[in-house]
């Protein structure tokens, strides 16, 4: 029902943000946090830990699909005698326990709305530093000063795998930005992502309303309604329907990290608001990983000691599954990755 009234429910977010008044123009956005990368590169744990901090707001699962008026919808369930949450694996099946107040990638409904052709297949996804989408900006700036108020935070923190190919449209509208990237070895990440491929397919098979759920919520890294990111039109031949699943996942994996090396490269301001966090760093030398984590979100407080100390000892390798690719897979992963696996020190 919320789906199909965008309309009505984008006109209520700016009845919202009007009553709000001055109140909501004094508030300031700063430094807000943006974690993005390829699925199943850590970005879920990284937000986990992030959100700890008292001073970030960030959406929760509760947010969704009231996502056009967060002040008015939280300030309402503050009030409501809400059942005791109670922790439980999420759909994945990867063993990260959430509950409605966990944080999670909602704000893509908001892109989805006025940017229509967002996840088409055949359209680049990339947004550059000089787009420009006045409406867009004024409603999602007030929508980040609304979360951060009702949640009595400073700064705005939004794990997104899609703003990957928007970092430079963010820059611009935030300066003072701060970006997060994961990454991951891509014969792991490869072999993660087909793994919950097969896993949403199964659960759509079971019940059809799995992939409408994806499709809404602005998830399409797998299940049925699977769409690429494109970063170059001439790559699209690359995501056809009858393309192996490795190299449709290796494709993705190559295209989406070169492109950001490669605008990392041209834009010396963009490669100063980014910090790369591969997997595998933040599994085995998690301390390490974390504070370097902190300091470039420039969160150096007694907080954020406490959070690296209480989250490091819970974040480890999965030990539940190991990749089972051919001999003649992994050769197929290494040609379509090699040389953007090497430019992140990937053999």
């Amino acid at each position: 029902m919320i789906a199909s009234t965008r309309r009505f429910w984008k006109a209520l977010g700016n009845l919202e943000s009007y009553t709000l008044g001055k109140d909501l123009c004094n508030q300031e956005i700063i430094k807000p946090i943006f974690v993005s990368g390829v699925a199943r590169s850590g970005s879920t744990i990284l937000t986990e830990v992030i959100s700890q901090h008292p001073q970030l707001a960030c959406h929760h699962y509760s947010d969704f699909p009231v996502t056009w008026i967060p002040f008015w919808w939280n300030s309402l369930r503050m009030r409501l005698p809400l059942p005791k949450q109670v922790l439980q694996e999420r759909a994945h099946q990867d063993r990260l326990m959430i509950t409605a107040d966990s944080p999670e990638a909602i704000e893509e409904v908001l892109w989805m709305h006025f940017f229509p052709d967002a996840h088409k297949p055949d359209r680049n996804h990339v947004m550059g530093e000089h787009e420009s989408h006045p409406s867009f900006e004024k409603h999602y700036q007030n929508h980040i000063r609304k979360l951060v108020a009702v949640r009595n935070g400073q700064r705005y923190l939004a794990k997104n795998n899609y703003h990957v190919t928007r970092i430079e449209y963010l820059l611009k509208l935030f300066p003072d930005a701060r970006f997060v990237i994961p990454i991951r070895d891509p014969m792991h990440q490869v072999a993660s992502l087909m793994k919950q491929h097969r896993l949403f397919g199964q659960k759509n098979e079971e019940d059809s309303r799995v992939s409408q759920q994806l499709q809404l919520s602005g998830h399409f890294e797998f299940g049925p309604l699977r769409c690429p990111i494109i970063v170059d039109e001439s790559r699209q031949a690359h995501y056809g329907k009858g393309l192996d699943e490795v190299a449709w996942y290796a494709n993705q994996w190559a295209d989406v990290y070169g492109f950001l090396q490669q605008r990392m490269k041209e834009n010396q301001t963009l490669a100063r608001a980014c910090l790369i966090i591969p997997y595998e760093e933040l599994c085995s030398r998690t301390r390490k990983s974390l504070h370097r984590l902190f300091v470039h979100l420039d969160i150096n407080d007694k907080w954020a000691e406490e959070i690296i100390e209480a989250c490091a000892p819970t974040i480890n390798a999965p030990d539940y599954y190991q990749p089972d690719f051919s001999a003649a897979q992994l050769k197929l992963i290494q040609k379509l990755t090699g040389d953007t696996a090497e430019s992140y020190n990937y053999g």
